[in-house]
């Protein structure tokens, strides 16, 4: 049972056309302290974590928004809300119960929050909270999503958008690919301007890393950003080798799932029927990048293709009344026909789409592929204007003999009646955004179902059961087919796939049989993966079939997508995420929004006060506005995390002086050192040394153009020069001592007043004669002065000097407490030195050696093919590198790098 004493909150799905353009007033009084966003993919199957830390910095209770986009792909499958230490944890619910706690909420006058669509692909989460003077809540959201293969890449979305520069500001994503990565790139807003200096990718074999660290002053210069903060979307598109043709097959804990992209058939020719409305609501910029649009795919198609050309409003106009080879001179003459295209009259889509059919059955050709592809922008107004009659006749004239295809421009479109039409005949519905890009989209779709490879696949799993879906009309080259099931029998030792497909006109078939108990399949902290990738797939693969089913089917479906939905806790439209908040009587419900299905808006959201005596009333406030920095430049200002103050004689220097107040009473921001000899007693870790000896540490080289990195071992213990850059007078050093991993102490020096100085147990910071010092262990600490920026976390302390950006890890290994240092950011076109200044490593692999041989400046260096643990990234992956001397890795002695003191 829920707290009686609790509020309820329901937030509404919305659809919008686009976020609301309204003005946000500026306050002050709203800090998000820390936004961090962590996304895990595991063989296609992403699960996205966003965490957002904000302080009510008034002296009276006030109403914080969380508010972030997410992809519309996406199930939300966990909310948390974190205040006062109580946790307050989101449940999926029926919709049907959900909206009953919804309408008591609204009777009552209370708020309610919402999700709703922004844009083409993503919708936006928002809630609300209120939140005590001076305290502090911590909104958590995670979301789930299958990567789709689109023109060979799969493509990871994420959106940032605090709307403020965030002193805490981190994003993580890990890709692991059992097959190995072949490719990797990040492109997106948060990909330009100075941001791009701010994100680190490494590469290894099986795994990737992409990371954003960036400064607050970074987070105002990118192509969409501002004064109020990142604003855009990073995108981070891979593929996976594809070394066997068969696909790869993945068995964890009872479930498996097959990802099918063969590369090594021939393409098919095609024919393909263009079936474009030219109605009089196409007038203008629609018409126009329409004509753009297939001009360019017409200039595309391969001569062994074979197409035809179908206009129509209330009249059906066609080209040539059968289909043409693709060669140069009918090109011609079609590109001729298109640039004449003017918009006029009403919309017959029966009698069009009907023509389109009735041309490709006319012209059948043995080993090519049939596709047809309709574009309107509106609901049909002339001839058969039932819709269920149209979708009816379309059917019975395809006879599943080749897909339609939809494309629905603009939002004045019956987008319903286009999916639910394709979906009966094959095809999917793509919406084209009226935008200035629109040629572009009609393009880009048409380049994904430009090369057929494969018709009539089937794929066949005994010894498995509930299946997704496993019979497809045609594959085409840059995409996959996923299918995902349950094994019957958890015992056997092996398991077997079978796929069955035409190419060219001749039966084809793979078949592949693998071992259930490979261990090297999935990382144990992702066994359960793959059981949500079944439950993904399949509750999306249900929902889609809901438009095109009838009669009992239709409720056995829908109720199995609604069990999986609850089971899972994903977000979907048949379910509801009920969230409880410590207020009386308020209920939110997160809905999952519709494509194309504009919904009233719900209540806004209520700004409601909770003074106290004496205190004035100020509006609400928003976390996308300014607040006062935790630790800023000004260390007297309150807020802070500490003042500095001028005392009497007995005190010759300024000491920092601790204080709490109610916003952040729970938490230790610094000690006091005084700088006298009677420096309060340190807390010490004890260590228990019964780890194996140590001998080196290895370091990680990246390598420019490849994707195996290079490594190389220094002997301990050694003191060495880890980073410097003597035009900014920036210096890191580092200390290791005998039989132990990483360093146990690393220091940093900046100017000639900035001194760092980092152990296994603090943290201590000298500017000038004024000292700090902080405790691994302590909850995330901020810490600001002119030139550089310091953030305690529980495990990692992220520095930045100038423009050099450094984060130092503690990992506790084997009973041992060590630090290892990782660069995140250094000044381009800037030759750093140290250990980890070098950047421009390269190496050329020599075949046909007895023993692994590499060709580094043009000399021929001995290499072995060695594990290395990545220390660089808390997790601790182990990865693997071509280990060389030091000299071959870095082209210097090693003395040449050793300090007499740090």
């Amino acid at each position: 049972m829920m707290d009686q004493a609790a509020l309820r909150l329901i937030l509404l799905g919305v659809f919008l056309i686009s976020a609301s353009s309204d003005p946000v007033k500026k306050k002050q009084n709203v800090d998000i302290y820390s936004f961090y966003i962590n996304s895990m993919v595991t063989s296609r199957y992403a699960t996205t974590v966003i965490t957002s830390r904000v302080a009510n910095t008034l002296n009276e209770s006030q109403e914080i928004q969380f508010e972030v986009k997410i992809p519309k792909n996406a199930f939300i499958s966990k909310f948390r809300m974190t205040i006062e230490g109580k946790t307050y944890d989101g449940v999926v619910k029926e919709k049907e119960e959900a909206q009953q706690l919804y309408n008591q909420a609204v009777s009552r006058g209370q708020s309610a929050g919402q999700i709703k669509s922004v844009g083409r692909t993503l919708e936006d989460f928002k809630t609300s909270v209120t939140v005590a003077a001076f305290s502090k809540v911590t909104f958590e959201l995670t979301y789930e999503e299958l990567l789709k293969r689109r023109l060979g890449k799969y493509e990871l979305l994420i959106n940032a958008q605090p709307m403020q520069p965030v002193a805490d500001f981190k994003m993580d994503v890990h890709i692991q690919e059992k097959p190995g990565i072949s490719s990797l790139e990040v492109k997106g807003d948060l990909s330009t301007g100075d941001l791009a200096n701010a994100i680190k990718t490494t590469r290894a074999d099986k795994d990737a890393w992409v990371t954003l660290y960036p400064t607050q002053d970074q987070q105002t210069k990118c192509k969409s950003c501002g004064e109020n903060g990142l604003n855009g979307d990073l995108l981070v598109t891979y593929d996976v080798e594809r070394r066997n043709p068969k696909g790869e097959v993945m068995v964890s804990n009872g479930y498996f799932v097959h990802y099918f992209a063969p590369s090594d058939v021939p393409r098919i020719p095609k024919n393909v029927v263009f079936i474009i409305d030219r109605s009089g609501s196409m007038h203008g910029r629609k018409i126009e990048q329409t004509r753009l649009a297939l001009l360019r795919i017409l200039s595309d198609l391969d001569e062994d293709d074979h197409f035809g050309l179908i206009t129509f409003d209330s009249e059906v106009n066609l080209w040539k009344r059968e289909l043409l080879k693709a060669t140069e001179a009918n090109l011609k003459n079609a590109k001729s026909f298109v640039n004449e295209i003017t918009d006029r009259g009403a919309t017959d889509i029966n009698a069009a789409v009907l023509a389109g059919v009735d041309m490709i059955n006319r012209h059948p050709r043995e080993g090519t592929a049939s596709i047809l592809i309709l574009l309107t922008d509106g609901d049909p107004t002339s001839g058969e204007t039932n819709i269920e009659k149209i979708m009816a006749n379309v059917k019975k004239a395809i006879g599943t003999k080749f897909p339609l295809y939809c494309l629905g421009f603009g939002y004045d479109v019956n987008f319903d009646f286009l999916t639910k039409m394709s979906l009966e005949n094959g095809g999917v519905a793509r919406r084209i955004y009226e935008d200035s890009d629109a040629d572009l989209q009609l393009q880009g779709f048409y380049e994904e179902v430009a090369i057929p490879l494969l018709t009539d696949i089937q794929l066949k799993y005994p010894g498995g059961t509930n299946l997704t879906k496993t019979s497809f009309s045609l594959y085409f080259n840059g995409s996959e087919i996923v299918v995902s099931g349950q094994i019957t029998d958890n015992s056997v030792e092996s398991f077997t796939t079978e796929v069955i497909a035409v190419s060219k006109g001749n039966n084809v078939m793979y078949q592949d049989t693998i071992l259930t108990k490979d261990p090297s399949d999935v990382p144990p902290e992702n066994e359960d993966f793959m059981q949500r990738l079944w439950a993904y797939l399949t509750v999306k693969q249900l929902l889609e079939r809901q438009v095109i089913l009838k009669g009992q089917e239709t409720e056995d479906e829908k109720k199995e997508a609604l069990k999986l939905s609850l089971k899972y806790q994903f977000v979907t439209p048949l379910t509801s995420m009920v969230v409880t908040k410590p207020q009386e009587g308020d209920v939110e419900v997160a809905d999952k929004p519709k494509e194309g299905e504009a919904q009233p808006r719900p209540p806004g959201f209520s700004q409601q006060h909770h003074h106290s005596p004496g205190l004035s009333s100020a509006p609400a406030a928003h976390p996308g506005l300014r607040g006062s920095r935790y630790g800023g430049a000004n260390p007297g200002r309150r807020g802070g995390r500490y003042r500095l103050h001028s005392y009497p004689a007995a005190f010759p220097f300024p000491v920092a002086e601790e204080f709490h107040d109610l916003s952040y009473s729970n938490l230790l921001i610094s000690r006091v050192l005084d700088p006298r000899p009677t420096l309060p007693e340190m807390v010490r870790v004890p260590v228990t040394m019964s780890a194996p000896t140590v001998r080196s540490n290895r370091f990680l080289l990246p390598v420019v153009g490849q994707s195996k990195l290079l490594c190389f071992d220094v002997p301990v213990p050694h003191k060495l020069r880890l980073l410097q850059d003597s035009a900014s007078e920036f210096y890191m050093n580092g200390e290791s001592v005998t039989g132990q991993n990483g360093f146990h102490q690393i220091t940093f020096h900046y100017k000639t007043n900035h001194h760092l100085t980092i152990n296994t147990t603090s943290v201590r910071y000298h500017e000038g004669q004024n000292q700090v010092e902080f405790l691994w262990g302590q909850e995330l600490t901020q810490h600001n002065t002119e030139g550089v920026s310091l953030i305690l976390r529980s495990n990692e302390i992220d520095i930045t000097m100038g423009n050099i950006h450094v984060v130092i890890l503690l990992h506790k290994e084997k009973r041992e407490i060590f630090l290892w240092p990782a660069v995140q950011q250094q000044p381009k076109d800037v030759s750093l030195t140290g250990i980890l200044g070098k950047t421009d490593a390269s190496y050329e692999e020599i075949q046909g050696s007895q023993t692994p041989t590499l060709k580094i400046n043009d000399q021929e260096v001995s290499t072995s093919w060695e594990d290395v643990t990545d220390y660089r990234l808390s997790s601790k992956p182990v990865i693997k590198c071509w280990l060389v001397s030091f000299y071959a890795a870095m082209q210097r002695d090693i003395s040449d790098f050793t300090v007499t003191k740090l």
